[in-house]
């Protein structure tokens, strides 16, 4: 894949973030002709959020704004925004500042370079800098990794976070089901019970306090606990489980 064409699908799910979506959606823009859209699914924000952003999509023929009937959680953001999608690489970006859309090129070179069908952005590796936070959510973010890399046999450092770059043909099969922040557990558990090549690349990490708009609470690290179990133990061997696994190990021994 060339660098220098629009390849590239950015996934960002919105839920009241005007003060913050526009700078991030012009950042991405500003990545230049690999961009081919900015996939914009708004959870039914009840702030200026949608103003913004279909603003900023009447100056940009690349920017696509999706408003989902109600508020649903990320899960169902996400999971709409890669179905319009049409890129032939898929990354997600969250639309506050926690990350830095200038890596977005450092996280996709690997799926580029022909070695990676799935590259995650670790917040664990730091590139350049990592805001000094909450203890405890390194912690939990510890201890879900973990357990995952328990059950995936993989040696990940960081399945929590937000920049996760994936082929077409291997997230699009994937029907999600989890909800809320369970997404980020369940793509994980699934991706890996395929054969496809996955690496960590390392990325800065600039987040939020509660007091400034982080959502994620002790509840969804709880219920990750839940998805952790469900997904690696009982979603593979469902039909739609056996099927996403048969489709993606297809479509890898075709690229």
């Amino acid at each position: 894949m060339s660098p220098d064409s629009n390849l590239l699908s950015v996934l960002m799910p919105v839920y009241n973030e005007e003060k913050t979506v526009e700078t991030i959606i012009r950042q991405v823009l500003a990545l230049g002709s690999i961009v081919k859209e900015v996939v914009v699914v708004d959870d039914g924000s009840t702030d200026a959020t949608q103003t913004i952003v279909e603003r900023i999509a009447g100056e940009d023929s690349r920017v696509h704004y999706h408003r989902m009937p109600a508020n649903r959680g990320k899960t169902a953001a996400i999971a709409h925004a890669i179905e319009v999608a049409v890129g032939e690489v898929l990354i997600v970006q969250d639309a506050d500042l926690e990350y830095d859309p200038d890596e977005i090129p450092a996280v996709i070179a690997p799926i580029l370079e022909g070695k990676a069908d799935v590259v995650y952005g670790s917040r664990f590796m730091v590139r350049r800098a990592a805001r000094v936070l909450y203890f405890y959510h390194y912690i939990a973010n510890s201890l879900l990794t973990f357990l995952s890399n328990l059950l995936t046999n993989r040696n990940m450092s960081d399945i929590e976070t937000c920049y996760k770059a994936f082929r077409a043909g291997v997230i699009k099969p994937l029907k999600l089901t989890s909800r809320g922040f369970g997404i980020e557990v369940e793509i994980t558990a699934m991706v890996c019970k395929t054969r496809v090549r996955t690496y960590e690349v390392p990325i800065s990490y600039y987040g939020r306090t509660y007091e400034e708009g982080k959502k994620i609470g002790m509840i969804d690290g709880l219920a990750a606990l839940g998805y952790i179990l469900y997904y690696n133990l009982i979603k593979p061997w469902t039909p739609g489980g056996r099927r996403y696994i048969r489709e993606v190990n297809r479509y890898l021994r075709q690229v």
